[in-house]
């Protein structure tokens, strides 16, 4: 596949991303999917899926799981609810993520990712090592179907995210970058944290976001691409000097307005056709 193929967020039922249905109306030679609902985790759908991306020349580049009982109403919310970091959820969640590695494996599909949530900054912190213990369980049963696991960027700064990576110490635990989170929970000015990561980094969203007045404690605001405080091109040729060619994934979450959704994909493909065509001439 050729660097930086264009690719955009999809989801076949629930979750988030754009319908099923329309992907082969972007005409995007890949995509990240959102983890079907737990009815259709089993190697018949994911065979039956495999055969219409397959029909449609389309590449799943990762799978990314999701859970009940998330929410992303406000910064609180999300450090109290998202991913496997809450202890009460985090053993039926652990065993979503196995169900989903098992998914993606039949799917032919080497990736598993997710917001894993906010982790604590400091390592001697109460609670640490039980996540870095359950990272490293998911790890290990992605290793062995072969595959990678991503941790989306934005819930802790690039700093906290490097010092995770050497905790749990698995050679198979990636990064999945997103600039516009970094924005969006104040984390960190998105361009400078890609530097310092870089060389975890497998996968990418192209995402734009606008900061808030109080950064780390209000929500930024998520734009359309080309409209926020990432800045697209700086973005790209970032992501040529730490030597990224995967997909370029556009995430757009505005499910509740399809219509919109629709046309500003549609815009973001053009723009980073536009700049992908600029930089690598």
């Amino acid at each position: 596949m050729d660097t930086w193929p264009i690719g955009v967020f999809a989801s076949v039922d629930a979750g988030l991303g754009v319908a099923w249905d329309v992907i082969a109306e972007l005409r995007v030679p890949t995509i990240q999917l959102h983890a079907p609902s737990p009815e259709k985790r089993n190697q018949e759908s994911a065979e039956a899926f495999r055969a219409q991306l397959n029909d449609m020349g389309v590449q799943c580049s990762a799978v990314f799981g999701g859970f009940d009982g998330e929410s992303y109403a406000d910064i609180p919310t999300v450090v109290r609810t998202v991913g496997l970091v809450p202890a009460d959820t985090r053993q039926a969640r652990l065993a979503e993520m196995l169900e989903i590695s098992n998914f993606a494996k039949w799917l032919g599909c080497d990736t598993v990712a997710l917001h894993l949530g906010f982790i604590p900054h400091d390592p001697q912190a109460e609670g640490y090592s039980d996540i870095v213990d359950v990272t490293r369980q998911l790890c290990d049963h992605c290793a062995n179907h072969g595959q990678f696991l991503h941790l989306e960027t934005g819930q802790e700064t690039a700093e906290g995210l490097l010092e995770f990576i050497k905790q749990v110490d698995r050679e198979n635990l990636k990064i999945n970058f997103d600039p516009a989170n970094m924005i969006l929970y104040g984390t960190g000015e998105p361009i400078e944290a890609l530097q310092a990561v870089g060389k975890h980094v497998r996968s990418i969203h192209c995402k734009d976001g606008t900061w808030s007045d109080k950064p780390g404690d209000t929500w930024g605001a998520e734009v359309p691409l080309g409209k926020g405080d990432v800045g697209m091109e700086n973005y790209l040729r970032t992501l040529q000097e730490i030597g990224y060619e995967g997909p370029l994934t556009i995430e757009r979450e505005i499910p509740q307005d399809p219509e919109r959704q629709m046309a500003e994909i549609g815009q973001a493909i053009e723009l980073l056709t536009a700049l992908r065509a600029k930089i690598l001439g």
